[in-house]
């Protein structure tokens, strides 16, 4: 994956908007890493399904100064400011909350240095293909989807 991959615009899950309100959006960054066709993925202690890398703005905070500290804190790398490029964003059903509340995930490609460590509230990460949507949350169950379709995940 170069470094403008433009998925395009916001992607909404068939679920999202059609027959009910909407009564709350979730804001989110995440990091798009991919490596011999996988995605990197993360597990926060006491969930069950995988997300992106990445979590919510703190006041003032710009998507990429959100995007490097939340990885610098789940993942214990730094990423590559220069090298930040955005992916698409998409918008589904959120995992585990009630009908009508959803998340909406900016999410972006970057280099890193480190070593991949879960820490804070990570439980554990894995490197997802396509076969494992069963295994994420719905946004990403779509950012999946959207990556396998462009040859970019196996």
């Amino acid at each position: 994956m170069g470094p403008d991959v433009g998925y395009g615009s916001v992607g909404k899950s068939p679920d999202v908007g059609y027959g009910r309100a909407v009564t709350k959006v979730i804001d989110k960054v995440a990091w798009i890493r991919i490596e011999d066709g996988r995605i990197l993925a993360a597990r926060s202690h006491g969930k069950d399904a995988y997300y992106l890398p990445g979590g919510k703005r703190e006041p003032g905070e710009t998507d990429e100064r959100t995007l490097l500290r939340e990885v610098a804190e789940e993942l214990t790398v730094e990423l590559d400011p220069a090298t930040v490029r955005h992916a698409g964003t998409w918008e589904a059903q959120a995992h585990g909350k009630d009908a009508g509340v959803t998340v909406r995930m900016a999410c972006y490609t970057a280099d890193h240095t480190g070593e991949l460590v879960p820490a804070a509230e990570i439980a554990e990460i894995a490197w997802l293909g396509h076969v494992d949507r069963d295994r994420v949350s719905p946004a990403v169950r779509m950012i999946l989807d959207d990556l396998h379709a462009a040859g970019d995940l196996r």
